[in-house]
């Protein structure tokens, strides 16, 4: 299916952690229309089989490359990109797909001690796709990995207007934090596009200062690299952003979020 030129930028996450993305594509392309898909009826991904999880992310794109006709799309979660960014740009080669990775070779450049952490979640941190990362960029560096089961679920909470505890914020990053021949950790990869929307309560609970690496900006940069000069629709009342939901339910606070993304809300089923 050949991508429209003057479609819009098709957005993509497990949940609405890609609305880290969404807010640095529009700064740099204000003139793009969006339409934000979150597959909130198969969150969290890193609950799936890979195989599973592979097939179900390729039949669903088969439908909303069909439906939306996108310029481009953002593959704005870790997770999906390292399992199916192959895939997706072999099956779909009409398509444009950028993708999200670990933002391991920046912060194997602009550490000081040599000492880094990537925070993700479990399937992205088991990923051979990570670990070619650190071998190709940060060989030079002791880049300690943390898989993180419930980051990506407390950041939903917290952006949502529920309660989060520093307890429970603090038990998923305190392994990040290494010391190490007088050395400690300078960098933090935040390698889930959930992670950015804690930061603040990140560096309220470091025990020291460290720089954590958002890849949002450079992702959506990337965005607009690929669609250099293409045509954009016109941005009106009729064409304004839209969120896709691929789940039945969705709680109010949700929806209410997205609205106040400057984001119209639909509904959809997942194939």
């Amino acid at each position: 299916m050949a991508e429209a030129v003057d479609g819009p930028v098709l957005i993509f996450d497990s949940g609405i952690g890609g609305l880290t993305v969404l807010r640095e594509a529009r700064m740099l392309m204000p003139d793009r229309r969006f339409v934000y898909v979150a597959d909130n009826a198969a969150f969290p991904y890193g609950d799936w089989p890979e195989g599973a999880l592979l097939a179900h992310m390729l039949a669903l794109f088969e439908r909303l490359l069909e439906e939306i006709r996108p310029a481009c799309v953002i593959i704005a979660c870790n997770t999906a990109f390292t399992l199916a960014g192959a895939a997706l740009r072999e099956r779909f080669t009409d398509t444009d797909f950028v993708g999200t990775v670990p933002a391991i070779k920046p912060a194997a450049e602009r550490t000081a001690s040599g000492l880094i952490s990537v925070l993700a979640t479990p399937a992205t941190v088991k990923r051979d796709y990570t670990r070619a990362l650190i071998d190709s960029f940060a060989s030079h560096c002791h880049a300690r990995l943390v898989g993180s089961k419930y980051l990506a679920a407390l950041a939903e909470t917290y952006i949502s207007g529920g309660a989060v505890s520093d307890a429970a914020l603090w038990a998923e990053i305190a392994p990040c934090f290494v010391e190490e021949d007088g050395r400690r950790t300078d960098i933090v990869v935040l390698a889930c596009t959930h992670y950015p929307f804690l930061a603040n309560r990140f560096r309220k609970l470091a025990p020291w200062p460290v720089d954590w690496l958002n890849p949002a900006e450079a992702i959506a940069m990337q965005a607009r690299r690929v669609l250099g000069e293409r045509p954009s629709t016109a941005i009106g009342e009729t064409n304004r952003d839209v969120a896709i939901f691929t789940g039945r339910t969705l709680r109010p606070e949700i929806t209410r979020l997205m609205q106040g993304f400057g984001l119209s809300v639909a509904g959809s089923d997942a194939p």
